[in-house]
């Protein structure tokens, strides 16, 4: 990277640090591009240049966030352990990071943060989960004769539930049951 890059990718962050404290504040309705280029330091019109909008600034937080959960499902992936094991912990660490931004305080109630947050990552959730369908049924762990296309319209109906929890307080103890529901059935580990 050159000078230039340099320098715009440390306005770039800035700017979703920035944005990221104050959707947790605020909430994604109560902030402005205004607001975000003060915390941030950066001038609305480099915000508007680097992002487009207030959407596209949180598309990126979406993105910066998700990185984490992709490093952390990659090495789960190599891991030497039991596929179902390895499949729980990996939707926990998908739910962790949801948790994490859309149950604080200003974020719980906004409904467009929620929506835009989630339509952004659930692009990079689908991308892991696939990952993990196909190494599940190399290992004949999951039943190859289901589409993957069923297993990602079911996820999505779970996912869809995840997100209706995010406001309990017992939200995190609900999504490790729907977990289990979902790798073991009603019946049990098997």
């Amino acid at each position: 990277m050159n000078k230039f890059e340099i320098r715009t990718q440390i306005k770039k962050d800035a700017i979703v640090a920035a944005a990221l404290k104050l959707f947790q504040e605020k909430g994604f309705i109560d902030v402005s591009i205004k607001d975000i280029a003060a915390e941030s330091g950066v001038s609305s019109v480099s915000l508007y240049n680097y992002f487009g909008n207030k959407e596209g600034v949180v598309r990126e937080c979406a993105n910066v966030l998700m990185q984490n959960t992709v490093r952390k499902a990659k090495e789960l992936l190599g891991q030497n352990i039991n596929f179902k094991d390895k499949m729980l912990q990996a939707l926990e660490i998908c739910a962790d990071q949801d948790y994490q931004l859309l149950t604080s305080p200003g974020a719980v109630e906004d409904q467009v943060l929620s929506s835009l947050y989630n339509e952004n990552t659930n692009r990079i959730r689908v991308e892991i989960i696939e990952e993990f369908i196909g190494v599940g049924k190399k290992e004949g762990v999951i039943d190859a004769s289901v589409s993957m296309e069923t297993i990602l319209e079911l996820l999505t109906v779970f996912g869809a539930i995840q997100s209706s929890w995010a406001k309990t307080e017992n939200y995190k103890d609900k999504m490790v049951e729907l977990n289990r529901l979902l790798l073991f059935g009603l019946i049990g580990r098997s």
